[in-house]
């Protein structure tokens, strides 16, 4: 008999999964290129302030946005049942893996900021630049719909192949663009140290059943931090899964200052 989901986990795992049925329709307000290409032609467009709200998001939120309606998270949570695999270990400290990501995203900046100032800086605005009456699949005169929908399926199957091949939200550790603006926006919060949202623990509740490592999606080490009482790790996404699973409630959201 196939278990139940705690309920907030239900919860979750319907709000990815349907941000990622909507993404033929949001696709290009996450979109990279259009974010390069408005920087060329000095257009402020949807996905520039999308980008931007995550950031802003994230100095209160920290990486809410991943765990619960990101439509990438969405795209991998509903084959994980293909392959559960923890992504290289458990390592609290982090993997090389995770630094992917800062490989794409640090040129792609660069790019932007480039060529933003080639084009004299942003003129106007159009936030639904690329998007035919706002739907990202639609095509228009000079972008064939067979365009937009070949985009729409390297995307699928780049984030959906490395979580079949990989493991469990390999895509989140390693070719995710958005990631990085969230993660700077954490940091930010965790140096100023004022109040957001977070998970705290308190050791001594835990019965070292290591359920909640087990269970997480981004494949941290979350029994090691709980025992040191500190679950402060960047590649931490907030779904709540360690804090739905635990029988002895040792783990806890909590909007609160940092230590």
């Amino acid at each position: 008999m196939l278990k139940q989901l705690p309920t907030r986990q239900r919860i979750r795992k319907a709000l990815v999964i349907l941000t990622f049925l909507s993404f033929p329709v949001t696709m290009n307000f996450f979109s990279p290129y259009v974010i390069i290409d408005g920087a060329a032609n000095g257009i402020i467009n949807g996905s520039l302030v999308i980008f931007g709200l995550m950031f802003l998001s994230s100095l209160f939120l920290g990486r809410l946005w991943c765990g619960w309606v990101c439509p990438g998270g969405g795209m991998q949570e509903i084959v994980e049942p293909v392959n559960n695999k923890a992504i290289g270990g458990t390592e609290h400290r982090g993997r090389k893996v995770d630094w992917i990501k800062w490989l794409i995203w640090i040129p792609w900046v660069a790019i932007i900021v480039g060529l933003a100032i080639s084009s004299g800086g942003y003129k106007t605005i159009d936030l639904l630049y690329h998007a035919q009456c706002g739907i990202s699949v639609a095509g228009s005169a000079d972008r064939p719909i067979i365009f937009a929908y070949v985009i729409y399926y390297v995307v699928i199957g780049l984030f959906v192949g490395l979580a079949i091949f990989v493991g469990r939200r390999a895509g989140c550790h390693t070719i995710c663009w958005m990631a990085p603006f969230m993660m700077i926006g954490r940091w930010i919060r965790n140096r100023f140290g004022w109040p957001s949202l977070r998970l705290v623990a308190d050791a001594s509740a835990c019965a070292d059943c290591k359920k909640c490592t087990s269970n997480c999606p981004m494949s941290l080490e979350v029994n090691a931090m709980v025992q040191i009482e500190k679950m402060e790790n960047a590649e931490c996404i907030l779904c709540g899964t360690c804090v739905d699973n635990c029988a002895k409630k040792a783990i806890r959201y909590s909007f609160s200052a940092g230590k």
